[in-house]
């Protein structure tokens, strides 16, 4: 038997090297050849069938679900202690295992659920489906987690997060609205543009490098209110898993991170509802069954009503006002067969803000999801999904003479085909198809003139092409050593109709070519290999590596550290190079206490290719020849993030350290000297507590830290031409004060009969609890008296905020 398993290392780990071999040939080349794509394929199913062995085999397959609502359960295990061996669910709750002919005895898990047993005899293939019943402890916990405690040491990705939507509940909230990316900021690696604002940034990267999806839609603008809100309602949110390295190879189009936010499913059997009455915004959430265990929907809306009690206003001008965001989260689905199970959803979000009848500004992001599941037989499952995802703003201004009206917007089109193949307990292998149509509406403004119409001015659009084929494996080596290996390869084509400039050394435009429409006149093209691997030193810890690369060929153009409703996309074209990253990572994961406390550590270093940047005063907004603006370079960053997490018990919770830097060095700005990105924060803490007091009453806080993020600050001045003119420091070379503050909260169950399914909590919070004066930006303005003395302002956001909300379900 040890010869046998020795044999089949041997041949697993003979496999790896192939497609090590392979990758690097590849890279170095720098050439596509379809050839090549296919080999890997081949590779990957061949490594997989290579170790199968010669046992008569039979496949156990199912769904795992959850039993109160029927909702599929991702990520749930199906172990087999006898073998040592297992699998987990896939987005869809769909396992597949293949076995030795024989008896087994089956151990169902999932974290916060029950843990079930079966016996089986497995004498052919075989379906099963298992309905698991949540602990009744769980709601009361804060937990949170890459998975069940044993399976984050052995499981093969590192950098992983995953958020339970009770975490992001039972937290301290920003004016009481609950916010899953607020969440995120409380995760080592993971900071925030500026206070109160939704943007983030991962590992050195920019917030255009974070691929946010909503049910697969892209999410152009994940924000509300200019920032202060995310567009997620987490009442009809499911789940969410952020990918900060180690990205699978199905994830491409960003340089830093993925964050895939999944929506429920809706209640399959019975009716049920949730909502929210918060300080500025009211929600209601609405499932149940279409029909009875087969579909399902789900409805969810969300609207702040600020601007319902401007009316009563004593101004006649503030009452013409109107500042308000709305989201509708959709969902349904039907279930045709086990093999057969189609999903469609949708989400729709606007913010609107009208002063008087002069200025009015919205924007908003649509998306719509449809997917087949379809299962070929007991190891073949497939997802054929299309996706449409758009964001468009639009700004008015009106005067008696004058008026403007600008609009502006992206789309996104995109057809996916993706495959999982279980060929044994040892390999799953991943593969796909990805084709997506973008097109980018930069700006288009008409205007009048003493009620004469102005001549319209439009940038011209850009259309692009973007395809991605991608293959991976996941194979156990040995029972302590896990790889996973895998490939993408991406093409991105620019298409006509389009007009492209020229520049000479000083970016000044010295040609110009047209194209007709549907001509495609560039391609940017490249691999992008990825690799992780696990070693289980015993049950209780491992270490962990993992290398990936990634290409990004839409980029941002925003000249500010917090993103804007205004910011632009712009594509990769015959004058911007697509940028790429290459990331490095490695880690060790301890757990202590019988695995009450987990813990981590993670090393990483990121380097960046073709970073943008934009000169000193650059015009981004409606201007044609905007890549005259970008200046190019390269940007690194390195750091060590800390975790330790405690998860079980009535004292909960989990502190977070990052300590990281990240520079850029782009010879157009600075000298060509190394300087500081706009959100490096070389030190970012976070301690986040929950106490369950008794079963009605639960206390929780949070406290933050982090270093001032860097600024460009006067620090002379000069007289030119009788004016007073600032002389600046280097890029980034001043810093605002180091930031800290504290968040508390205390939830409240409301007592209810045992036949009433009415239930409702309580959340009382109380943002920066001891009024720190945290600054947001310095503001300078010379001395009216004596103009060649210069005056320095701080600008401070919020101070005490405290919020109520009352939550219930039924």
């Amino acid at each position: 038997m040890g010869f046998f398993t020795s044999f089949n290392f041997v041949k697993r780990l003979k496999s790896f090297l192939l497609f090590c071999v392979f990758v690097i040939l590849s890279i170095k080349s720098g050439m596509f050849n379809i050839h090549r794509v296919i080999s890997f394929i081949a590779i990957s199913f061949t490594a997989a069938v290579v170790s199968a062995g010669s046992d008569t085999r039979h496949t156990l397959n199912g769904h795992i679900r959850d039993f109160a609502s029927g909702e599929d359960l991702f990520g749930a295990a199906v172990y087999i202690s006898d073998m040592s061996t297992g699998t987990i669910t896939n987005h869809y709750g769909f396992y597949s295992i293949s076995l030795p002919e024989g008896s087994y005895r089956l151990e169902i898990s999932h974290i916060g659920y029950k843990t079930k047993y079966r016996n089986v005899e497995l004498d052919s293939d075989k379906t099963i489906n298992f309905d698991l019943e949540r602990e009744d402890t769980f709601l009361d916990e804060v937990v949170i987690t890459d998975d069940k405690a044993d399976r984050r040491i052995s499981d093969v990705r590192m950098s992983l997060s995953q958020l339970q939507m009770d975490v992001v509940r039972s937290l301290p909230a920003f004016m009481g609205e609950v916010d899953i990316l607020k969440t995120l900021f409380l995760l080592p690696g993971v900071s925030w543009a500026t206070e109160g604002s939704t943007g983030f940034f991962v590992r050195g990267g920019g917030q255009d490098q974070n691929m946010v999806l909503l049910d697969e839609a892209t999410v152009f603008n994940a924000s509300h209110l200019l920032g202060f809100f995310s567009v997620f309602n987490s009442d009809a949110i499911k789940d969410l898993q952020l990918y900060k390295g180690g990205i699978p190879a199905r994830y491409g189009g960003r340089l830093s991170s993925v964050l895939d936010i999944r929506m429920k499913e809706g209640n399959n059997k019975e009716y049920s509802g949730t909502g929210g009455i918060g300080s500025i915004s009211s929600r209601l959430t609405l499932e149940g069954p279409i029909q009875q265990n087969i579909s399902s929907f789900i409805v969810s809306g969300r609207r702040t009503y600020a601007d319902l009690f401007l009316p009563f206003s004593t101004d006649t001008t503030i009452r013409k006002n109107r500042l308000y965001f709305y989201d509708i989260n959709a969902k349904a689905n039907y279930r045709f067969s086990d093999k057969n199970r189609i999903f469609v959803s949708g989400y729709f979000g606007r913010d609107v803000f009208r002063f008087d009848d002069i200025f009015g500004f919205e924007w908003g992001n649509a998306t719509t999801t449809m997917r087949w599941n379809h299962i070929f037989n007991s190891r073949l499952f497939s997802n054929f999904t299309f996706v449409y995802s758009n964001y468009d703003y639009n700004m008015i201004y009106n005067e008696d003479i004058y008026s403007i009206d600008w609009v502006s917007n992206i789309s996104d089109i995109t057809l996916k085909g993706d495959f999982t193949w279980y060929p044994n307990p040892e390999n799953t292998v991943s593969f796909g198809l990805h084709s997506s149509y973008n097109s980018i509406d930069p700006g288009h403004v008409k205007g009048k003139f003493n009620d004469s119409a102005l001549s319209d001015y439009k940038i011209p659009d850009n259309n692009v092409l973007h395809h991605a084929l991608y293959a991976s494996n996941e194979q156990l080596l040995s029972t302590n050593l896990t790889i996973e290996y895998g490939l993408r390869y991406s093409l991105f084509q620019n298409t006509g109709k389009g007009t492209v400039y020229s520049f000479d050394e000083d970016y000044q435009v010295i040609d110009t070519t047209e194209y007709s429409s549907g001509e495609i006149f560039h391609n940017h093209h490249g691999f992008e290999p990825r690799i992780g691997v696990v070693y289980r030193i015993d049950s209780r810890q491992s270490i962990k590596a993992s290398y990936n690369r990634t290409r990004q060929y839409l980029h941002q153009a925003t000249n500010s550290t917090s993103a804007t409703p205004l910011d632009i996309w712009f594509p990769s074209s015959p004058n911007v190079k697509p940028q790429i990253a290459d990331q490095w990572t490695a880690g060790y994961f301890r757990n202590f206490m019988d695995n009450m406390l987990e813990s981590s550590v993670e090393v990483y270093y990121k380097n960046m290719a073709n970073q943008i940047d934009f000169r000193e005063h650059a015009v981004l907004i409606l201007n044609p020849q905007l890549e005259g603006e970008l200046r190019t370079g390269k940007a690194w960053s390195y750091g060590v993030e800390f975790m330790v997490n405690k998860s079980k018990g009535d004292f909960t919770g989990w502190l977070s350290y990052t300590w990281s830097k990240t520079r850029r060095k782009i010879p157009a700005i600075n000298d060509g000297n190394p300087y500081p990105a706009p959100y490096d924060r070389p030190h970012d803490l976070a301690i986040v507590l929950s106490y369950k007091l008794s079963d009605r009453f639960n206390i929780a806080a949070n406290w933050v830290y982090n270093t001032g993020r860097p600024i460009t600050m006067p620090t002379g001045r000069f007289e030119y031409g009788g004016m007073i003119l600032p002389v600046y420091s280097e890029r980034n070379a001043e810093r605002l004060p180091d930031y800290h503050r504290l968040d508390l909260s205390l939830t409240i169950n409301t007592r209810t009969s045992p036949d009433r399914t009415w239930q409702g909590k309580w959340n009382i919070s109380v943002y920066n609890a001891y009024h720190h004066k945290n600054v947001f930006s310095y503001y300078f303005r010379q001395k009216d008296e004596n103009p060649y003395e210069t005056q320095a302002y701080k600008i401070y956001m919020f101070g005490i905020i405290p919020a109520v909300t009352y939550n219930f379900s039924f």
